[in-house]
């Protein structure tokens, strides 16, 4: 009896530290908590000259954000973003596909702050801009997934329906220059030069890539399975002693 009674006592703690463990595992080891926030005063389809302002949260200590590449949502051309404001010395590059804002690291732990003005939203419920944000030591966070529940979830900003008689405005002329902005202005940006695009850097491009410090799913799926693996051990454990010293 002795014997069966420590035989017990040894397996349930056996399943508390488990347990334990696994908590651990899942407090310490889940995705960052920090992300892109965006949002807007005029948040309404089909509103004109909109400032859109993003706040990127940053996730490093001992680096700086030096630079934060926007992939635009369908409806929002690149020659119809121009820079508003944000860190000192950052200036806006327009790409193919979207656009780059970037300068002097901002300071180790800061968040990068910075706006621009579309000339018109389109008519539709949300707007998500992927974002590749990066840091003066090479780090890369890539917040680009759309769904928001992910672990890298891309900034949405999410629309009011149009105002009555609203319509979509015509396209900005295409021009030659720089495509580089550094003060606030209309949506006026010149479209980029070839020197100025940026294809190989675009979240689109690298969707399938997560952030160096996240557990994708099949990492979640291994530790999920490890749990029940050892405490089914256990149980089974504590079956077979039981059974023995019957």
């Amino acid at each position: 009896m002795f014997r069966a009674a420590s035989t017990h006592r040894t397996a349930r703690r056996l399943i508390l530290v488990t347990a334990a463990t696994a908590t651990a595992v899942l407090l310490t080891a889940g995705p960052a908590s920090a992300h892109v926030e965006v949002e807007s005063d005029k948040a309404q389809a089909l509103a004109e000259n909109v400032e859109i302002a993003f706040d990127a949260e940053s996730e490093s200590s001992t680096a700086g954000v030096t630079k934060i590449r926007v992939v635009l949502p369908a409806g929002i051309a690149p020659a119809d973003v121009a820079y508003g404001e944000g860190p000192k010395g950052w200036k806006f590059t327009a790409a193919a596909d979207g656009y780059t804002v970037g300068g002097p690291a901002v300071q180790a732990g800061a968040n990068a702050e910075y706006s621009v003005v579309v000339k018109q939203l389109p008519d539709t419920e949300e707007l998500a801009f992927k974002t590749l944000q990066t840091y003066s030591d090479g780090r890369t966070d890539r917040w680009i997934e759309l769904d928001e529940s992910g672990e890298n979830p891309a900034p949405v900003l999410k629309l009011k329906a149009a105002a009555p008689g609203a319509k979509p405005v015509s396209p900005s002329p295409t021009k030659t220059g720089t495509g580089t902005e550094t003060g606030t202005g209309t949506a006026t940006s010149p479209s980029p030069t070839p020197e100025e695009t940026e294809p190989s850097a675009s979240p689109a491009a690298q969707a399938v890539e997560k952030d160096d410090d996240g557990l994708s799913t099949g990492a979640w799926v291994g530790i999920g399975l490890t749990v029940v693996v050892v405490a089914g051990g256990a149980v089974y454990l504590v079956r077979r002693r039981g059974a023995a010293s019957a």
